[in-house]
């Protein structure tokens, strides 16, 4: 079975010497002051200065967040993704405070590093080598995350230089962070309306955005409070009349605008790493519960409802870290002509902190009133769980995020002929007769699609889109396209590789032939009953339609992993009997929809299908997730 990552017997193998060193030196760290420790430090509020003096000491954030183009000649500083998200995990394994200062210092950097200030880009890498952290001054009380709409306002003083005043709210680290990249507008220039940003925006229309470095420290910049009852400081902060100087300034105009979109990109995907982490830890402390705990004369872990609990719960986890690992590859091959990265991200982002959320309540529903007692780490990972997917609309942003790709990623480059669906009466027609003639729409496709380059003037939809391949990468190199994205619009020219065929690699396990049919079928819902127009403008219709969707990309990457990996069959079959269930659930929301036409609540119900249950292989997955019972326990 599938392995947890386990403090006692860490397998780094993957990294390089000096990157091992400093996942162990973290690892001491907490191994070393023990669980009361972790709770006390947690239960009192206090600012995790012990962890940031060996942090400093070990040189941990100036060796992973510096890449190699500042890094002064020092052959172990690079900005690698791979290493970035298992730190991610070994901190949330231990607390998600201490993954948070490690995330919003990611976030902070993200626009200096894209930056062509060579002045701020060292000043950076000097404060990252004596131990400082970083912060991310986007987001404001009123407006949250719309970059359209700050009230950050900078006036111009003269000779490349402002003053700056406005508040900013929920900015971690904004008590000590000593750059802190603030996003601001001009007062002497126009802006956009958020109301109005689906239509195009020629680029004088962002003339009036601007990124510049502030310092937490500076008389100026007036700390306001912590807005969240926590260890970590979430800072809300003003700027009064603050003097930006030129070596002060990241971004001007749309240059500012993709700063921050690209930030986010490579910050915000550093969650689903953490919701692993606490995850994990989760399930060795509460399966241990479970294991040694008796009830009624039998051990909870053999209750009926446990054992169902906690086999979903491993293998959700496993789909997880699968997903995670394969999602890393296509971060790090990404290029200008190759952004799939951008839709893999979103639902690393989305839907991996949501299965985290819902392990979490598996394993609360398994260990009852012991999750909330004083000596458990349970307590801390329920905020945690419950705060991912929901920091700054996580899921909301990135589910309208992931819907923006979902023509390309279905229907291009083999599905030209499903087209047709949309010009028969199909909508209610019985479903063995819809699924006949899409799938004979769609093998015709196959045919016809890879010549369609020999014929002149041949429609784009019929046009291949060749994708390369994507390796699994390990490799210590610095992730030099992350800082290096450009423009953060034409997501609907990305083109992605046909979903199917590592689906067909694995259509002999079970669930995963019902779960392609499930897809296929969702498929041909798309285009024999499209949402109409007024749909189209209905998030909470599309949001249904998305639950759908997500899952499928989400299904590929586990799969592409679990065939690097050589994952055992029976945790595969396992957690696609989970996926067809919620694949059915989502599409019996779908059908009770009362904005759906009748067209789309009949097809829904195609979607619904029942997983194959296996009791032998069910038996063997209750039987890995009870093995991880009492093979580790964090020292009191």
């Amino acid at each position: 079975m599938t392995k947890l990552f386990n403090p006692m017997e860490p397998d780094f193998a993957e990294f390089d010497t000096r990157t091992r060193e400093c996942f162990q030196a973290t690892i001491d760290f907490f191994e070393n002051h023990g669980k009361a420790w972790l709770k006390q430090q947690d239960r009192d509020r206090v600012w995790y200065s012990e962890f940031l003096t060996m942090v400093k000491k070990e040189r941990i954030f100036a060796t992973f967040l510096t890449p190699a183009s500042e890094a002064n000649g020092d052959p172990d500083k690079r900005w690698d993704t791979a290493r970035n998200a298992m730190y991610s995990k070994i901190l949330g394994f231990y607390g998600m405070q201490y993954w948070y200062v490690w995330q919003v210092s990611i976030l902070g950097l993200g626009p200096i590093w894209q930056s062509q200030n060579t002045a701020a880009r060292k000043r950076a890498a000097d404060l990252l080598e004596a131990g400082e952290i970083f912060a991310f001054g986007l987001s404001e009380k009123e407006h949250g995350a719309d970059v359209y709409s700050t009230d950050m306002i900078v006036t111009p003083q003269g000779e490349g230089t402002y003053s700056a005043s406005g508040g900013k709210h929920y900015i971690g680290n904004g008590n000590l962070a000593r750059m802190v990249s603030v996003f601001a507008r001009r007062s002497d220039k126009p802006t956009i309306d958020s109301a109005d940003i689906e239509s195009y925006k020629p680029d004088e229309d962002f003339e009036g955005y601007l990124f510049f470095a502030a310092d937490s420290q500076h008389k100026n910049y007036k700390l306001r409070k912590n807005v969240v009852d926590a260890q970590m400081y979430v800072a809300a902060f003003d700027l009064e009349d603050y003097p930006v100087e030129e070596e002060d300034i990241l971004h001007e105009g749309k240059s500012a605008f993709h700063a921050a979109m690209n930030t986010v990109n490579i910050g915000k995907f550093n969650l689903g790493f953490g919701a692993i982490g606490q995850c994990e830890h989760v399930l060795y402390e509460a399966l241990t519960h479970a294991e040694n705990r008796i009830l009624f004369g039998k051990r909870v872990t053999e209750f009926p409802q446990i054992r169902r609990m906690t086999a979903e719960a491993y293998v959700r986890l496993i789909g997880m870290k699968l997903y995670s690992e394969r999602a890393i590859d296509y971060m790090r091959s990404a290029n200008a002509d190759d952004r799939r990265y951008l839709l893999f991200n979103a639902i690393e982002k989305m839907n991996v902190t949501r299965e985290g959320e819902k392990i979490i309540i598996l394993m609360a529903d398994t260990i009852a009133a012991r999750g909330f007692e004083t000596d458990m780490y349970f307590p801390m990972a329920m905020l945690g769980a419950f705060g991912l997917p929901r920091l700054e609309g996580t899921v909301h942003v990135n589910m309208a995020l992931s819907l923006k790709f979902m023509p390309n990623f279905l229907f291009r480059p083999t599905d030209a002929g499903m087209a047709a669906l949309q010009m028969l009466p199909v909508g209610t027609a019985p479903r063995g007769a819809v699924r006949a003639l899409s799938t004979g729409l769609r093998a015709a496709s196959n045919k016809i699609v890879p010549l369609a380059e020999r014929i002149p003037g041949a429609p784009s939809a019929l046009r291949t889109h060749p994708v390369p391949d994507v390796p699994h990468r390990r490799d210590p190199a610095n992730d030099d396209f992350l800082f290096k994205q450009g423009a953060s619009r034409g997501l609907s020219k990305i083109a992605f590789a046909d979903w199917r065929p590592v689906f067909q690699k694995f259509a002999h396990i079970p669930n995963v032939a019902v779960f392609t049919q499930q897809a296929e079928d969702f498929q041909a819902l798309l285009v024999a009953a499209k949402p109409t127009a007024e749909q189209q403008k209905d998030v909470d219709f599309l949001f249904a339609l998305g639950e759908l969707f997500t899952l499928l990309p989400y299904a590929q990457l586990i799969l592409e992993q679990a065939e690097i990996e050589n994952t055992d069959l029976d945790v595969i079959d396992h957690l696609f009997e989970v996926f067809v269930t919620d694949f059915s659930s989502h599409a019996t929301k779908l059908h009770c929809k009362t904005t759906a036409t009748s067209a789309q609540r009949k097809r829904a119900l195609d979607l619904v299908r029942e997983p194959v249950g296996d009791p032998a292989r069910f038996e063997r997955i209750v039987q890995a997730a009870r093995g991880l019972a009492n093979t580790y326990e964090m020292k009191p």
